[in-house]
């Protein structure tokens, strides 16, 4: 990757997250019992199939040049490990990590790599916007906290590091993997 590149990327991943608190982000609560179709149908959308349509944009341009990137956002609460009440979020995490390790595998002969981040909790404006729409919002941030093994959140710049080095040359034979980023959650 050259330093032009680089920089791009760093830009690119600074623009996302100065205007991350402008998206509204949905994670909903519950479980199979309390999902609604539209929820269901909603989350697949936004965690799935916007995934799949961007890959599918993207690819025949990475196959035409014999190289390519992609880099998905799963996460750990996924196939990775079970979370109370994610259940619809969950399985769209683990369906974009299924389809991750397709492309991959699709692919591989012709230059490209696929690879997921799986992150735990990030320190983020949304995280921060749903503990406090909690009743108890200092006892919903001390929940999360009490299941950070490492005393703290993951920040969105950690996220944007690993971006980082699997978009570089350095990663060239890393590809079809889940890059898990939680500080031991899911140990």
């Amino acid at each position: 990757m050259t330093n032009g590149n680089l920089s791009l990327l760093i830009q690119i991943s600074s623009a996302f997250y100065s205007y991350e608190d402008r998206f509204a982000l949905f994670v909903h609560h519950g479980s199979i019992l309390n999902c609604e179709e539209a929820d269901w149908d909603f989350t697949m959308n936004v965690n799935v199939r916007s995934m799949y349509l961007m890959c599918k944009a993207f690819l025949p341009k990475m196959l035409a040049k014999k190289a390519g990137n992609i880099i998905n956002m799963a996460s750990v609460a996924s196939s990775i490990k079970g979370v109370v009440n994610r259940c619809v979020y969950s399985t769209s995490k683990a369906a974009v990590i299924g389809l991750t390790k397709s492309i991959a595998t699709d692919f591989i002969e012709q230059g490209i790599r696929c690879n997921c981040i799986c992150p735990g909790t990030v320190d983020t404006p949304s995280l921060r916007g749903r503990i406090e729409a909690q009743p108890d919002p200092e006892q919903a941030l001390k929940d999360f906290m009490a299941r950070q093994k490492t005393g703290r959140m993951c920040t969105a710049q950690e996220v944007a590091y690993l971006c980082v080095y699997l978009a570089s040359d350095e990663s060239a034979y890393v590809t079809g993997t889940e890059q898990i980023i939680d500080g031991g959650w899911s140990l």
